[in-house]
């Protein structure tokens, strides 16, 4: 039996009142004043969309990544402070990157 459940027992008629200041959240990553620059290349024939700029920690890169990854539900990976994701979803990218509060700057074609 936890406090909040001893209180209601003493006080059956007390209705708790909400907070009214929202919690603050916390960013999920990191976030610079720079853009992240957001490009399109063939590679091999097949093509890709690179993402660099991000100056934050290896960690936090990473786990952009991976939850880019997963968001699209593509292929991709993390190499020389860079995001490469498979396939051309700069549109989607970009909009998920503002979403989390990120700028963004598109790059050639």
């Amino acid at each position: 039996m936890d406090l909040k459940d001893q209180l209601k027992n003493l006080f059956p008629e007390h209705v708790p009142e909400e907070d009214t200041a929202k919690k603050q959240e916390k960013p999920k990553y990191w976030l610079q004043d720079d853009p992240i620059i957001c490009k399109y290349e063939k590679r091999k024939g097949k093509p890709i969309t690179i993402l660099e700029g991000y100056n934050g920690a290896d960690s936090d890169f990473k786990k952009l990544a991976k939850d880019l990854k997963t968001f699209l539900g593509v292929g991709g990976s993390f190499k020389n402070e860079s995001i490469i994701i498979q396939g051309d979803y700069r549109d989607r990218i970009m909009e998920f990157l503002k979403d989390h509060g990120f700028s963004v700057k598109r790059v050639g074609g």
